[in-house]
């Protein structure tokens, strides 16, 4: 469904101020949310666009219709669809689907991350210098934009960063080794259930950006191939109590 609105080049509105939504988001969610309701009538589910159901009970859903509808609506090729199965507070279920590749990276509790049937596994980098990271910027309605300090240190340190603005794929990413870590501010759930879980079910560590356990709510996500997580927070301590290890450059010396 997703692609067939990408091939017909659909225009966007804005969700408030700053976020873009499109009608393949409303009508991506709308289906999905159906289909879950169908057959998990006794579920809750929790739409980014609003769809879903809330009712008590042990089992709740996340979706993201279009995750980076920004990009799928610049016909950009980095977005995806996603959603995950939350039981009793506790991540169970993900899957991560890339209709620009024809990939699919899904996990369940206990049984390993998987991609088109083939079992994913974390890198091996063991140094920042080693490592090829990732992160996003979110609007500027969620925060004061910090990140570009974290993105600076990271990027004088690593092999460098990458922005592609599509946050369930870059933590897909860090699942399946092609990236070693990945961080943001104000993710919200749907955009990072999934892949919570396929980095934990491939052999990766996640939590907060200083270093406490990972909830949904959390403003701060730090998610690695595990070996370069504590260099990772040690090098986010300082930048959080102003040490740069690489001052920003003086623009005005240009």
């Amino acid at each position: 469904m997703v692609q067939d609105f990408a091939a017909r080049k659909v225009g966007f509105e804005l969700k408030g101020d700053f976020d873009l939504v499109t009608a393949a988001d409303r009508a991506s969610e709308a289906l999905i949310v159906e289909r879950l309701l169908q057959h998990f009538p006794d579920h809750s589910v929790v739409g980014e666009e609003g769809g879903g159901q809330s009712v008590s009970g042990d089992y709740r859903w996340y979706v993201d219709p279009v995750d980076g509808t920004t990009n799928f609506a610049h016909g950009f090729p980095v977005y995806n669809v996603t959603l995950a199965l939350e039981y009793k507070g506790e991540i169970i279920a993900g899957v991560v689907l890339d209709p620009t590749r024809n990939e699919v990276f899904s996990a369940e509790k206990g049984g390993g991350a998987w991609l088109n049937g083939t079992r994913l596994a974390v890198s091996k980098a063991s140094r920042i210098e080693d490592c090829l990271v990732a992160t996003g910027f979110p609007s500027r309605r969620r925060h004061q934009n910090v990140n570009v300090h974290f993105y600076y240190q990271l990027a004088m340190l690593s092999h460098g960063v990458r922005r592609a603005g599509a946050a369930a794929i870059d933590l897909a990413y860090v699942a399946s080794g092609r990236l070693d870590a990945f961080w943001e501010f104000g993710l919200n759930p749907w955009d990072m259930a999934a892949g919570i879980l396929l980095i934990r079910e491939a052999g990766g560590q996640v939590t907060g950006m200083k270093g406490e356990d990972h909830h949904l709510r959390l403003p701060t996500l730090l998610a690695t191939n595990a070996l370069v997580h504590q260099p990772v927070l040690d090098l986010f301590s300082d930048i959080f109590q102003g040490r740069w290890a690489y001052p920003m450059p003086d623009v005005r010396s240009v």
